[in-house]
């Protein structure tokens, strides 16, 4: 019965997700570019990550992350308005957006390479060739799917492709979350729910948390999308997106936090498959669907972000299609001479530069206007981003 209640909430939020209305929605469309990137990979690792290491505190440690996300959302939403409202923004920060967007830009190659060899991984562990080889070998006809129709039919084909793997990985989702929120019924009925004891603290469990900041990244690829998108329009999306992540971070952790016991869990990419095989059969099946979904529409998402980001930088010398062409060629050559831990530990530290970065512009930008508390707030979110850059934990 429960595989049942799944099946149909995967249905509903699929049949949903393809309502013209909701499908062709501008708005809806912009969301999609920040939506899947933030939730590219994040809820397949978060889960057993934090039930593990925080144990009953796994929910506020999911908000804090949540929470210092948005922040760094805001500095990003900031410079957004005020490079639509400023034509002239001085040439400090003018310096401060180029090595911003240099930082994301080699931020954005690392990422879509740990996405796409996340999904070979993932791929080939269905099959009897399940090796590395293998899966370097799946990572590379990705890639070159994605240079082939960034090329040939640009930005607006790659969004529909990651329009329909984004409603896969959400109406897998809510399949998850149905689940887990029955078995998590159960267990209150029963008097089987748990407090875990937290296995982390003090200095450690900050830097772990400093690490994990990777997996609620994404919302910035709004930032770069001003080609197809005006400047209201990417505001609203960014906005949307890390609050729709929100929700179903913290629904999904602390339903997964008090009903189920990790025990002697090992930690890796598909420890979320193990535990969900105490909620349902068909759910280990849906992961890996939504797996698959999620690493392609995720590294779809910063591919497109990468394109108009290079873009901008060149002053249009480098065209969008000349960026996924340069993405493709780093990805293929990251896939053959590094693991999936080596490329991620460069990207989180990446990431934590530029969000320093771009929350020292907003500080500086919201000085010269007179916002004085907007200032220390970006500051402060400015000097945060590089303690995560130096003492973060990368998780992944």
């Amino acid at each position: 019965m429960l595989n049942i209640f799944i099946l149909t909430a995967v249905i509903l939020v699929s049949a949903l997700l393809i309502w013209p209305r909701v499908a062709n929605s501008p708005l809806w469309r912009a969301t999609i570019t920040p939506l899947a990137s933030i939730i590219g990979s994040g809820f397949l690792v978060l889960g057993p990550i934090l039930d593990v290491s925080f144990g009953g505190w796994a929910p506020l440690a999911m908000l804090l992350l949540c929470g210092v996300a948005w922040g760094f959302g805001s500095a990003i939403r900031f410079n957004i308005q005020d490079i639509d409202t400023r034509a002239q923004r001085g040439p400090v920060i003018h310096r401060m957006e180029l090595f911003a967007s240099v930082s994301l830009a080699f931020a954005f190659f690392i990422s879509v390479a740990y996405y796409l060899n996340l999904f070979g991984s993932f791929a080939v562990s269905l099959t009897s060739v399940d090796d590395p080889f293998h899966a370097r070998l799946m990572t590379t006809g990705v890639f070159l799917l994605i240079l082939s129709v960034g090329c040939t039919r640009g930005f607006s084909a790659l969004e529909r492709m990651e329009q329909i793997s984004v409603g896969v990985k959400l109406a897998v989702i809510a399949g998850l979350i149905v689940g887990l929120a029955v078995y998590f019924g159960d267990q209150a009925h029963a008097g089987a729910l748990v407090f875990d004891q937290a296995k982390e603290s003090g200095t450690n469990a900050l830097m772990l948390l400093a690490g994990l900041i990777v997996t609620v990244q994404g919302f910035e690829t709004s930032r770069y999308i001003g080609h197809t998108y005006d400047a209201k329009t990417r505001i609203r999306s960014m906005w949307w997106a890390q609050i729709i992540a929100t929700v179903i971070y913290l629904v999904y952790i602390g339903l997964l936090t008090y009903a189920i016991v990790p025990g002697e869990l090992e930690l890796d990419e598909t420890a979320i498959i193990d535990l969900m095989l105490v909620v349902a059969p068909i759910l280990p099946v849906l992961l890996v669907a939504a797996a698959l979904a999620a690493q392609f529409s995720a590294a779809i998402a910063d591919t497109s972000g990468s394109g108009g980001l290079l873009s901008e930088i060149s002053g249009g010398r480098i065209s969008p299609r000349m960026g996924y062409g340069l993405l493709v060629g780093i990805g293929l050559l990251l896939t053959w001479t590094s693991n999936v831990f080596e490329i991620i530990s460069f990207a989180s530290r990446a990431f934590a530069i530029y969000y320093a970065l771009q929350s020292g512009i907003a500080a500086y930008a919201a000085m010269s206007l007179k916002r004085k508390p907007s200032a220390i707030f970006f500051a402060l979110m400015a000097v945060l981003a590089l303690a995560i850059s130096l003492f973060g934990i990368p998780a992944e």
